[in-house]
């Protein structure tokens, strides 16, 4: 076998380790079957939300282990051509089998991040919150630019987009907006992408075609499900109406049926502008519920998530992602180090690298911070 296709072979199984300990491999298929016996239980429906809960779980456990069967009986047979092709002088039959190897080998390196999507709202649906910050029209231009990014993003994985609110900027782009993504592990993948995100470009507002800093902040957090309870007293928030300042066409409310909601204990505010007033409060208040939650998983994850302790304003010192288009092209993550020169794809919506690298960094640091505790 060819030095290459070993390496290929070597990172296949490594892959297929991971995927193991993660799942608990030894023990997955006996998990699995006595959630199939749960599941014929004909009382398990009286109590809805343990039924759906367990359905969701068994559903994720019986991917992990099929794909896991899968990505081991593919080696094993690729690997067995191989050696059947060098021993006959076959160079198609080892060719062939050589590219279905590298593809297998994508094909582990992604479900082996997947893997990771292991924490408790991981599995959720999101809403993403973009706010422009220092820099004017340039930061409300930068602002659209990301909500197009994570829109595109969200595409290409199949996810439902639903606009929540928006604020047009003064001259161009938006001052803030608000979306809901749905879709398997949509929390789990776009929670790494909290923080601040700078661009540096030739500036099309400035006539003397100046290079400008802009930035913008997003800031994600889970749909909260049934099985997440969350308290809310009545006498804890304050609701207004008024009428929507959004970019106009078919958004443009000619009632004050936008609804702001503010949570007095926190200062926490969230709106909603799309829809009826019902429609925007019932999205409000899920949307506060949310950032309640989500405040609740930072306090517990303090030592590994600090940067949601402290967010910061959307300017210097605090950007977790630099976007440079000019002198150069260049998207660099600050706390990972990945980085690429294929800025219009990242534009485009290519954030998984990006997001992956994000995700194995705060696997690490939780794996360091349980032995710390454990000393």
């Amino acid at each position: 076998m060819r030095a290459e296709t070993q390496t290929t072979v070597d990172a296949i199984r490594k892959s297929l380790r991971l995927l193991g300990q993660r799942m608990d491999w030894e023990t997955a298929p006996h998990r699995l079957e006595e959630m199939n016996a749960m599941i014929e239980d004909g009382d398990l429906w009286s109590d809805p939300a343990r039924a759906q809960k367990l359905m969701r779980d068994r559903q994720m456990l019986l991917d992990a282990v099929t794909t896991y069967r899968k990505i081991e009986t593919d080696l094993s047979d690729n690997v067995d051509l191989i050696e059947l092709g060098e021993a006959e002088g076959d160079d198609e039959i080892v060719s062939e089998a050589e590219g279905s190897l590298r593809a297998l080998s994508e094909l582990a390196a992604a479900k082996e991040v997947e893997a990771l999507l292991n924490g408790e709202a991981d599995g959720n649906d999101t809403f993403l919150e973009i706010n422009a910050g220092a820099g004017g029209t340039e930061s409300c231009d930068w602002a659209s630019m990301l909500a197009r990014m994570y829109t595109r993003w969200a595409e290409k994985k199949g996810y439902t987009v639903e606009l929540q609110s928006e604020t047009a900027g003064d001259e161009a782009g938006i001052r803030s907006a608000a979306y809901k993504i749905s879709g398997p592990n949509a929390y789990g993948w776009l929670k790494s992408e909290s923080g601040v995100h700078r661009l540096v470009r030739i500036s099309p507002y400035d006539s003397a075609a100046r290079r400008h800093t802009s930035f913008s902040s997003v800031w994600v957090y889970p749909v909260v499900d049934d099985n997440i309870e969350i308290d809310i007293p009545s006498n804890d928030i304050r609701i207004d109406t008024y009428r929507s300042s959004g970019a106009g066409g078919q958004h443009v409310n000619t009632t004050d049926s936008a609804v702001r909601i503010t949570h007095l204990p926190t200062g926490i505010v969230v709106t909603s502008s799309m829809k009826s007033q019902h429609q925007n409060r019932e999205a409000a208040m899920n949307a506060l519920r949310s950032r309640l939650y989500q405040q609740e998983l930072d306090r517990r994850n303090a030592a590994v998530n600090a940067q949601h302790e402290a967010k910061g304003d959307a300017g210097w010192g605090n950007q977790i992602r630099s976007y440079v288009l000019q002198p150069y092209q260049m998207v660099k993550d600050l706390r990972t180090g990945v980085e690429t020169s294929d800025t219009q794809g990242v534009l485009d919506g290519d954030l998984d690298a990006f997001m992956a690298a994000t995700l194995a960094l705060d696997v690490a640091g939780k794996t360091r911070a349980e032995a710390t505790a454990e000393d």
